[in-house]
């Protein structure tokens, strides 16, 4: 029996930027859950990437992390993912959210493994594609958001790509990995799933 491929090398480009504005205008990636900051959540489970990439304003990251500003500030985030890529030089990056605090290195390894097409992304149980929650082929991911400007929604984008959508399986009453905290009652309730 011969020992399965290792996975490729892989980049990733975290999307932390955002007004926050139904969370007061707090620096949303930087709100703790389970006695971590979400942002060091999605930076965890992509230790193992190279470059790590957060498209964002200065916020606090580990040694080795970049921090990059998309144009204009604030300007979506298609314009994070266009500024982000532009620091990966690997042929495979992972896009994600900077307040998903249960993404898990398991996650990221399973969708790699699962990159056939130009991408693969998570839905979530109600059948929803998590844009911000997927691992891509660079190439076709630079190509997809060539000529994109304005505010384009990030679905747009990805609907010029061939992708593979995966359910990924949990352990029941495990948060699912697509949580984010858009509002006060999603982090209260983040809280409440870490501490449980």
């Amino acid at each position: 029996m011969t020992a399965p491929d290792p996975l490729p090398p892989y980049a990733a480009v975290v999307l932390a930027g955002g007004r926050a504005a139904r969370l007061g205008g707090r620096a949303k990636p930087q709100l703790e859950v389970g006695g971590r900051t979400m942002l060091e959540a999605v930076l965890a489970a992509v230790a193992d990437a190279a470059p790590r990439v957060v498209v964002g304003p200065p916020q606090p990251v580990p040694a080795g992390v970049r921090v990059l500003r998309e144009q204009p500030p604030g300007g979506g985030p298609v314009a994070a993912m266009r500024a982000g890529l532009a620091a990966v030089d690997s042929d495979v990056v992972a896009v994600l959210a900077g307040d998903l605090p249960f993404v898990t290195p398991a996650l990221l390894a399973d969708l790699r493994a699962r990159l056939t097409a130009d991408g693969v992304l998570v839905v979530d149980d109600a059948g929803r594609d998590q844009y911000l929650l997927g691992v891509w082929r660079t190439a076709a991911l630079r190509a997809a958001l060539r000529g994109t400007e304005g505010p384009v929604p990030v679905r747009r984008v990805v609907g010029r790509l061939s992708v593979t959508r995966h359910s990924p399986a949990r352990e029941p009453g495990t948060p699912p990995p697509w949580t984010d905290c858009d509002t006060p009652a999603d982090l209260a309730r983040a809280r409440a799933a870490a501490g449980g």
